[in-house]
């Protein structure tokens, strides 16, 4: 078969390119190559209001869905009040991947969140975020120089999703981040930490097919076998989807 089709929840970003300065739909391209190298073929799903109404018309188009890492989520859509030290928030587009995340569930397509992406899908879920990890931790170590990914192990508990789609229950990982999940949402459960704290770092779905979220950037890595573990299970639910259209005709 071809292909399948992974999608990307596309961030929002200002950014300069020639005499330009502009608001624009990007994405870092090391999603797009860690989807090619499994196998896959990328298809980037900027942030529309139209997609809030209507999710599946992205969705049809696609064989599994990431949401991406970026900026954080407005405090609003979890119904907190922000933190001093949130950053900048792009309120369009937690409600058009909270939208997609509903729905994808909803129809059982396999699902990664990433990063932020984690956070999104336990805000999805209907759970709420810790807005500034230091002030509980009493460190930064997840976030320590802007513009690069720290490295450290993650344990994950034996069975679980995580678990599976890393090869192991202790895994290496590169992170950058300031958040973290709070109050899990329904239906998740938590399935990785950190090796040396209590900060969750994996979450995931059992009753559904593939529902993860992880704290970390596998697609930084390409030692990581957690896209290439989506990519297969993509594979496998278009080919499932396939075989009843197949015995109509």
């Amino acid at each position: 078969m071809s292909r399948p089709v992974v999608g990307l929840a596309g961030c929002v970003e200002k950014g300069r390119f020639g005499n330009w300065n502009e608001v624009c739909d990007l994405l870092p391209r090391s999603y797009s190559e860690a989807i090619a190298r499994a196998g896959g073929m990328p298809l980037v799903l900027p942030p529309h209001e139209a997609l809030i109404e209507a999710p599946d018309d992205a969705l049809r188009l696609v064989d599994a869905l990431i949401l991406t890492g970026g900026s954080d989520i407005d405090p609003a859509s979890y119904g907190v009040e922000a933190d001093p030290h949130s950053k900048p928030t792009f309120p369009l587009r937690d409600a058009v991947e909270v939208a997609l995340a509903r729905r994808a569930a909803e129809l059982d397509r396999p699902l990664l969140g990433i990063c932020r992406g984690m956070q999104l899908l336990n805000v999805a879920f209907g759970g709420d975020l810790e807005q500034h990890l230091p002030d509980r931790l009493g460190h930064a170590r997840h976030s320590l120089r802007p513009g690069f990914f720290g490295d450290h192990e993650v344990r994950l508990a034996p069975g679980s999703l995580a678990a599976r789609v890393a090869g192991a229950e202790r895994h290496a990982v590169k992170s950058f981040h300031h958040q973290g999940v709070g109050r899990l949402g329904d239906g998740l459960e938590a399935s990785g930490c950190s090796a040396d704290e209590d900060l969750v770092e994996a979450i995931e779905a059992p009753e559904r097919r593939f529902a993860l979220g992880v704290l970390w950037h596998p697609e930084e890595d390409e030692r990581s076998p957690v896209i290439a573990a989506l990519v297969a299970e993509a594979r496998a639910a278009a080919e499932q989807a396939r075989e009843p259209a197949a015995a109509e005709r």
